[in-house]
């Protein structure tokens, strides 16, 4: 269940695509000492998971995965990251082999969710490798979510400067995910919504933003094992985003 989709970067803020370059170095500057400490915490922490829980949480994951559902064990997709450009994003595969995983959101109650899958996706377990993009650079612990080409393209159309998230490196967490826009997203509220957290943080980057964000995101997991019967919230309350609503979105936008 590979992604068959290799483009190489997206489309970029209008800003940017005309070399406005002066922004973005006034943005780096002004937060300097912050990235580089931040770079260093995010390899650190990077390595303490792939050293120390990695390998005794991988044989067990491995082998509940190849029970569930016949297929790999990792399942990799291009993303959007930093400054809109791609990379393989890489997790433990939570469905069922298919022909739309590059096109098609998990909904609710989606079909092609295996058994085990869920209890991946509602834990935040299955984004544990992505700890090794963490240490190659392509994401850090907590930024904006980064997104599949497909959505990426659809909702800059939907949302005025929507890429002006892809200033930070995309995170395993984020502020969006903490405030409960866990996810696809289902409608263009959800869309927007999300947009706000994401650009108030890239704006508001701090260590303190960053901690608090670790903490909620730690207090979710906690609160997914320990209270099965109510997951961890998701944002699929709301009217199926398809491509109709993209149309009638785009004119409210």
């Amino acid at each position: 269940m590979q992604s068959t989709i290799v483009e190489s970067s997206v489309r970029c803020p209008e800003t940017w695509e005309k070399g406005n370059w002066k922004f973005i170095r006034e943005y780096w500057s002004d937060r300097y000492n912050y990235l580089i400490y931040k770079r260093g915490m995010d390899i650190l922490t990077s390595l303490v998971v792939i050293i120390a829980i990695f390998p005794w949480l991988f044989p067990i994951l491995y082998v509940l995965i190849k029970l569930d559902s016949k297929g790999p064990v990792f399942f990799k997709q291009k993303r959007v990251g930093f400054l809109g450009k791609t990379f393989w994003c890489y997790k433990f595969r939570t469905m069922y082999v298919n022909d739309y995983a590059d096109t098609r959101r998990a909904s609710r109650n989606d079909p092609r969710v295996t058994r085990i899958g869920w209890f991946l996706r509602n834990t935040c377990l299955d984004e544990i490798p992505q700890f090794f993009n963490v240490l190659l650079g392509h994401m850090s612990i907590v930024g904006p979510r980064p997104h599949m080409l497909k959505d990426s393209n659809e909702f800059a159309d939907l949302v005025s400067n929507y890429q002006f998230r892809n200033m930070a490196r995309p995170g395993i967490t984020g502020l969006s995910q903490v405030r409960g826009y866990r996810g696809p997203a289902t409608s263009f509220e959800s869309i927007f919504r999300r947009y706000q957290w994401d650009s108030y943080y890239v704006r508001n980057v701090s260590f303190t933003l960053d901690l608090k964000i670790m903490v909620g995101t730690a207090l979710l997991m906690m609160r997914s094992v320990f209270y099965r019967d109510q997951p961890v919230p998701l944002d699929n309350n709301r009217p199926v985003y398809n491509s109709e609503s993209l149309v009638s979105a785009k004119k409210i936008a």
